[in-house]
């Protein structure tokens, strides 16, 4: 069969125009979603998540979408029509979540255009810069659109470029002349919190495979993360004047310092990479009676995860003995498992993904996820999913940057795929 390359009859400089000025208006608005609200069970944690559904939604309506909704929790799903002769093609899916990290500010992005890269050090604004030698990715994006925020805040490119790309693919698909079957589109909130998929409408999916576009550098593609644990530990000490506190108090907050400071040093997210895992202290508060610690456990190794999460218990129990009194528990909450081993068994979904990545011109390149995504959970939940580069960089950063050249890959790449999945099946 000859393979006809579907985007190379994009007019590309329109794409880039569409791309941006979808981009911008998605970052504009507040999607930081709230982990306090999250673990408490309420979803959308934010209510700018259900603002940007809502835009989505009247926009898949404007791009003539039948079949488009957004239930109570803001998770938007929409099907788009296969082609005349291509109604027997199973549906494949695409994913992007709506919500920003909580790690920088996400209110008023502005987001700032550096056209023409050239390489030199980038001033962003609030006392930030880019420099190339310390981002390889950016001096591989000589010549390229760099998008920042104004440095006062996070762009929001993790996901709001995925998204953007959707819609993109979604807008073009009619005028690239491309035959695709079925194909279903989720955005879904709270990703950032690790609840995206907690109330995901799933027996509406009729799809066999699904695609997060969540990546980052062009050509990346990503089929393994990390097994992902939370844990909450709870020092309870006990309270007592100061001044009458000899043989009295046990200090909840110095209990919560020693678990911290027994953590090893050399297996914490900012001394480790690659296949590396880490402890990660997120957040604690503390008085002296109690103090509560987050902490979040990765590993691509699950045996190795085990004895990661055995010896946080043998600390607890370390600390309960330097301070006579007090207690220690650890509660293991798992969040999502890597998600190799289930797509290691559908390989063709890999496949299709490298051809259409082949057939754009991308240069492919795996790499494993230091992290996650709504795609780690879809994939435990049988429905194994990929992940696509969108061409963002530094996430969960007021450094966050992303390409407009790679984000214009990015949409090459998903028009390819919708041609690859329906040559595949037919």
């Amino acid at each position: 069969m000859v393979q006809i390359s579907y985007s190379g009859f994009m007019n590309e400089q329109r794409i880039r125009q569409e791309l941006l000025e979808r981009f911008t208006r998605y970052t504009a608005i507040d999607t930081q979603s709230s982990l306090e609200r999250a673990d408490a069970g309420i979803q959308p944690s934010s209510d700018g998540q259900r603002t940007l559904a809502e835009l989505l939604l009247s926009e898949l309506k404007a791009l003539g979408i039948p079949d488009v909704s957004v239930d109570e929790h803001s998770y938007l799903l929409a099907r788009i029509p296969p082609t005349s002769g291509s109604e027997t093609v199973p549906p494949f899916g695409l994913c992007a979540h709506l919500d920003t990290a909580l790690d920088a500010p996400g209110n008023n992005v502005r987001a700032q255009l550096h056209e023409k890269y050239d390489g030199t050090i980038l001033d962003i604004g609030n006392g930030l810069i880019l420099d190339p030698d310390e981002n390889p990715e950016l001096a591989e994006c000589i010549g390229h659109t760099i998008i920042t925020s104004d440095g006062t805040t996070l762009l929001g490119a993790d996901n709001k470029a995925g998204i953007a790309g959707i819609m993109t693919l979604i807008s073009i698909l009619g005028e690239t002349g491309t035959a695709h079957g079925p194909i279903e589109v989720v955005f879904s909130p709270d990703e950032e919190t690790g609840h995206g998929m907690d109330r995901i409408p799933i027996e509406k999916l009729k799809s066999r495979a699904f695609y997060t576009v969540d990546g980052g550098a062009e050509g990346e593609l990503e089929t393994e993360c990390f097994n992902a644990w939370k844990c909450e530990v709870v020092c309870t000490g006990v309270a007592a004047h100061p001044g009458t506190a000899r043989g009295k108090m046990v200090n909840a907050v110095a209990m919560a310092a020693s678990f911290v400071q027994s953590l090893p040093v050399r297996e914490s997210p900012e001394t480790t990479s690659g296949y590396e895992g880490f402890f990660y202290p997120l957040e604690m508060n503390a008085s002296c009676e109690k103090a509560t610690i987050s902490v979040y456990v990765r590993d691509f190794d699950l045996a190795v995860m085990e004895r990661r999460l055995d010896r946080l218990d043998c600390i607890a129990r370390a600390v309960e003995a330097q301070f006579p009194g007090g207690t220690v528990s650890v509660t293991r909450t798992r969040q999502y498992l890597n998600m190799k081993e289930k797509l290691d068994q559908v390989p063709e979904v890999l496949e299709i993904l490298k051809t259409a990545a082949t057939r754009a011109g991308i240069s492919v390149r795996m790499k494993p996820i230091r992290g996650g995504t709504d795609g780690s959970r879809l994939t435990e939940m049988g429905i194994p999913t990929p992940n696509i580069f969108t061409g963002g960089h530094n996430f969960h950063s007021r450094t966050e940057w992303a390409s407009l050249d790679q984000m214009t890959a990015m949409v090459r790449t998903l028009v390819e795929l919708t041609a690859s999945w329906r040559e595949y099946h037919v």
